[in-house]
């Protein structure tokens, strides 16, 4: 997992980086809306999973910022973090397309269990489509041009995070971090290994679909 932090408080934001180190989530923290529309399309925009935001944000607030992400076609989830403790403030946030309402102060354990229950819980319901691949999570399922593919579990996993890149390359130590949990070892052939025979199940039904991008990694074709 993969978190974006917006919020202007510096204290909070301090806190709650310790809190996600602690339990091995990366994360990246900016204060205003424009900060996070930076981050949300730059080159790491891909490796979001989810978005803690405040609403009273400096100039833009996280109400609109949420409703310009949803108009946008950015799906990705949401979580509210905020003082506003107001009911018709909850439902406002969950009927702008927020998937969670958490009010300050809280638990940092409990900040935890809902970042994993929100992801969870989106994932689940998603299936991806690239060119004639189907890739269902839930299932745990991959089909090319109709036909059943058999991946390892670490094998589905490591296609299911190059499709939800779309397109963008991911580096091996992006995929260590997120799928074995621990850090880049230069050493290491792990990624290669699995690549190679994730390649070689996808090309006996058609077409490359994964390519190495020199000096990023790997990206699926789109």
């Amino acid at each position: 997992m993969q978190v974006l932090i917006v919020d202007d408080d510096p204290a909070f934001r301090r806190l709650t980086s310790l809190a996600l180190e602690q339990h091995k989530i990366a994360h990246k923290a900016v204060g205003t809306a424009d900060e996070a529309l930076e981050a949300l399309s730059g080159p790491e925009s891909g490796g979001f999973d989810v978005l803690l935001l405040d609403v009273e944000l400096p100039g833009t607030k996280g109400w609109e910022l949420l409703s310009s992400l949803r108009e946008s076609g950015n799906e990705i989830p949401v979580i509210f973090v905020t003082v506003r403790e107001a009911l018709e403030d909850r439902v406002q946030g969950l009927n702008l397309g927020a998937d969670d309402y958490i009010v300050k102060p809280f638990d940092f354990e409990e900040l935890i269990a809902r970042l994993h229950s929100v992801t969870r819980r989106r994932l689940r319901t998603q299936r991806i489509h690239v060119h004639d691949l189907t890739i269902d999570f839930e299932m745990r399922r991959v089909e090319r041009n109709g036909r059943s593919i058999d991946l390892s579990p670490r094998e589905f996993e490591v296609l299911w995070c190059l499709a939800q890149a779309s397109g963008r390359a991911v580096s091996q130590r992006e995929l260590l971090h997120k799928l074995w949990g621990i850090d880049f070892d230069p050493e290491s052939k792990v990624v290669e290994v699995h690549v190679f025979r994730l390649r070689k199940k996808l090309e006996s039904r058609g077409t490359p679909l994964i390519e190495t991008v020199r000096g990023e990694g790997y990206r699926l074709i789109v």
